[in-house]
């Protein structure tokens, strides 16, 4: 019952209520309270605590916050959790005046003096202070690079800058960072350990919250990278926190050090745990396993500061002056549950730390870290040192008791191991597997490679690469089995990728990882040339143009001789004199203007000359003609759902081969076509040069890609890579083709050939030309008689309109005479031209 002369005081406080660290704090700010009016019954003011739950959201957390300050007026409030709530209630509290104490918001920003309200007050340890014991246990080892692996957000990344540049200060290097999101997928931190895997770097930071923590170190245990060699340390987001943990996170984290909050061991504070552990089993009976952390000793002692500073601040008639109670809190000094304290700036001065190895289910403390004598073996040590031997002994990971070196400059050169084929014998230009002796190593050269190692090397991190030949052999497996068991090694584990001329396919991409493709995509037959023949040589000339073009050009030949000689043959000496004179004139200009003019046609003889054997698969299916395909290639599934008998597949290994079986031909065993990938085409034709041609269309595929394990992070990379070459800098991806195969441009490039296509020019394609050459034609001979007839006949015309029929036709015949004969005036070259002209004049009858 409370007494009446004591005075109370709201006070806020905000939790994630269904949380284990919201349930441990609540408990911690109740005990805290109940001991302190316990231990001092003269106090005349109670804190009555109403609590509020942020349901782990920030909003909610800022809401809480607001209508605890309305409704319940409180004078302070406790809380919240993390600092991304405390940002937000920071603010609600600073425009309010109401004082806001947190005990495990630990951000540096929260308390910089770039956004630091005066009204806030921290208990918790200020993340930034740990970087220098950190820094100490680095170079205590003597390591001089490390890892830094955090948390993806605002408050998790705010402590990386203290470290590296604490961390660069003692010359140690910081080559690579992982920031890893809260809500990762088990297969992104896979793919993100897997990459740290392939380094020499075996020193790794982590600054990640415990529930991601426990994944990542279940994932690396996994890798193998919670074996000898390797060296861990966490930061007091996890340490400090390791009490939640149950054996199963633990087990896999045995060898890591940690950087934990110091607090000492009491009697008041052994006392005060075995008081709390009986009183939160009883208000909490399925969790037997609970034990108390630093978080619950911070709420107590927030809880008792802010009791004491409400207990000392004075009373007016319209209560307790918000803004006294800041500066009392400012002043206040305890001797916490968690060691002495006071607030400097809104920090407390608690930076003190100490230096755990995780070993079996418990924390084995082996050093400590304090500002004033770096690290040491006990507390009561007055002198500093950074050397190893002066801590306590520490069990590595892989249960090794030597530390170690941070490094591992072998371990890549088996790290990253590369399936190649062996069973090939040709297409050497690709990939080629040799031993040399006597030295019996391995030398793996080709395009493939060359582009691999490309890829490799752009990535930001060195990959040792141990090339393996796949030697399995079998006396009964379809050709393509040997890579697709080549590729189901990756997934066996029994090596990282595979490297070669391999084809990506659904079929395979359902037990590896294919990169993007780096070589172009698609499929195409191919079959032999030969010189198009025709049985009556003397006639092929012809073939360029259809009978109906022919005939069609004919007539307009004649049409425009007979144009030309009207138009010439009166005003042009050229085309008078006799008649035979006159017609042959008229046809040989119409003839060098039709064909001598004209030389785009002559190509029609030439390109047609090689023509393909076979136009079209069905027509392969129809004659039961053999195909080819090469060794290992996926053709041999494509060419069977096409229709072909296994029978009719004939395998080849190089383009010799396929040469071989071309001039063979089906019916002697050999081939009448080959079906491949167009790389292996441009080697064959290369090669070959016009002996063979393509058929038929072009068939969808992939293309060659690089295959990775399941999983790996290493396909995403490559494949940016490719991208890169293949885009930003295509340059050398040019020079690595000219280096591997033969330029084609020496050869004649064969076209494609469509059995439906006809290779002579018909008439349609010259209609238009046609009708404007008739037209033309036509005009110009209309004009040109209207002219003659009316401007130098033009007395005889209108006599020959009112003429009788035979009358008509004297005249048509005079006229016809007159204009049979050259212009004389135009051009008298003698009496006997003048004389012509009168005589034809006087021949006319008129009625």
């Amino acid at each position: 019952m409370q007494s009446k002369a004591t005075i109370p005081v709201n006070v806020g406080v905000v939790l994630d209520s269904n949380t284990w660290i919201g349930k441990l704090s609540l408990s911690c700010i109740e005990m805290a309270l109940s001991d302190l009016y316990a231990s001092h019954p003269h106090y005349k003011t109670r804190l009555i605590i109403n609590v509020k739950d942020s349901k782990s959201e920030v909003m909610d957390a800022a809401l809480a916050a607001q209508d605890l300050i309305r409704s319940k007026e409180v004078k302070a409030m406790i809380g919240p959790q993390n600092s991304r709530q405390a940002n937000l209630v920071i603010e609600v509290g600073h425009k309010s005046h109401v004082p806001i104490i947190s005990f495990s918001a630990t951000s540096p920003s929260l308390t910089s003096p770039q956004i630091h309200s005066p009204y806030f007050f921290r208990v918790a340890q200020n993340d930034a202070s740990q970087v220098q014991a950190v820094s100490a246990i680095i170079q205590a080892f003597e390591w001089n690079q490390l890892v830094l692996i955090y948390s993806q957000g605002i408050y998790e990344e705010e402590l990386i800058p203290f470290m590296a540049r604490t961390l660069q200060e003692g010359n140690v290097q910081i080559p690579y960072q992982i920031a890893i999101p809260t809500l990762a997928t088990d297969q992104i931190i896979s793919q993100e350990l897997y990459k740290l895997r392939l380094m020499s770097n075996r020193v790794f930071v982590v600054h990640v919250s415990p529930q991601l923590g426990s994944r990542i170190f279940f994932i690396a245990r996994e890798l193998g990278m919670m074996s000898q060699g390797y060296a861990w340390i966490i930061t007091t987001k996890m340490s400090n926190q390791l009490q939640i943990w149950n054996s199963s996170v633990t087990d896999s984290m045995q060898g890591v050090l940690g950087v934990s909050s110091y607090f000492p061991r009491t009697k008041e504070l052994d006392d005060f745990e075995l008081r709390w552990k009986m009183k939160f089993q009883q208000a909490n009976p399925s969790m037997i396993w609970a034990q108390m952390n630093v978080l619950g000793l911070w709420a107590y002692d927030a809880t008792t500061a802010l009791a004491m500073a409400i207990e000392k601040v004075e009373f007016e008639s319209l209560g307790i002056s918000q803004s006294h109670l800041r500066e009392t809190l400012s002043k206040i000094k305890l001797n916490g549950l968690a060691g002495d304290f006071s607030f400097v700036n809104g920090d407390t001065n608690l930076s003190s730390y100490k230096i755990i190895n995780l070993i079996g289910n418990s924390e084995r403390v082996v050093g400590y870290w304090t500002p004033q004598n770096g690290l040491k073996r006990n507390m009561e040590t007055t002198y500093s040192f950074t050397s190893k031997n002066n801590l306590g002994t520490i069990i590595w990971p892989g249960d090794c008791f030597s530390a170690p070196k941070g490094y591992d400059e072998l371990a890549n050169k088996k790290e990253l191991t590369v399936g190649v084929p062996l069973l090939r014998n040709g297409f050497d230009e690709l990939i080629l597997v040799q031993h040399e002796d006597p030295t019996n190593n391995t030398n793996v050269r080709g395009y493939c490679i060359d582009v691999f190692l490309l890829a490799m090397r752009s990535l930001p991190y060195n990959v040792s690469i141990e090339f393996i030949p796949y030697y399995k052999r079998s006396d009964h497996y379809s050709p393509g089995i040997y890579y697709d068991d080549l590729l189901h090694e990756t997934y066996l584990g029994k090596v990282d990728a595979v490297v070669g001329d391999i084809t990506i396919t659904a079929k395979r991409s359902s037990y590896v990882d294919f990169t993007l493709p780096f070589t172009e995509s698609g499929a195409v037959f191919i079959v032999p040339t030969t010189i198009a023949k025709n049985k009556t040589k003397v006639w092929i000339f012809l073939r360029p143009l259809t009978w109906q073009l022919w005939l069609t050009t004919g007539c307009f030949f004649l049409f425009i001789a007979f144009v030309v000689w009207v138009l010439e043959h009166q005003g042009n000496r050229e085309f008078n004199g006799s008649t035979s004179k006159q017609v042959s004139t008229s046809i040989w200009f119409s003839f060098s203007t039709l064909v001598f003019a004209q030389t785009n046609l002559t190509t029609q003889l030439t390109v047609q000359q090689l023509r393909p054997t076979v136009t079209n698969v069905y027509q392969l299916l129809q004659n039961g003609d053999s195909v080819g395909y090469h060794f290992g290639s996926y053709a041999y599934d494509f060419l069977r759902q096409l229709g072909f008998d296994d029978s009719k597949l004939k395998v080849y290994h190089n383009a010799q081969e396929c040469d071989t079986l071309f001039t063979i031909g089906s019916q002697n065993g050999g081939i009448s076509a080959a079906f491949d990938e167009i790389t292996y085409i441009k080697i064959i034709m290369a090669s070959y040069c016009s002996k063979y041609t393509i058929m038929g269309p072009t068939y969808r595929s992939e293309g060659f890609a690089f295959a990775f394990r399941r999983g790996s992070p290493l396909a995403a990379e490559v494949s940016r890579a490719i991208l890169n070459l293949t885009e930003l800098n295509r340059d050398m991806m040019i020079r690595i083709e000219e280096k591997w195969f033969k330029n084609e441009s020496n050869c004649p490039q064969p076209s494609n050939y469509d059995d439906n296509s006809n290779n002579s020019l018909d008439l349609d394609g010259f209609r238009g030309l046609f009708m404007v050459a008739g037209l033309a034609s036509s005009s110009a001979l209309i004009i040109h008689a209207a002219v003659f007839l009316y401007c130098q006949k033009r007395r005889v015309f209108i006599q020959f309109i009112g003429s009788n029929v035979s009358l008509l036709l004297k005249n048509v015949r005079a006229i016809f005479k007159s204009f049979y004969q050259k212009d004389h005036e135009s051009f008298p070259d003698s009496q006997n031209d003048r004389e012509q002209i009168s005589s034809n004049s006087n021949e006319i009858t008129v009625a």
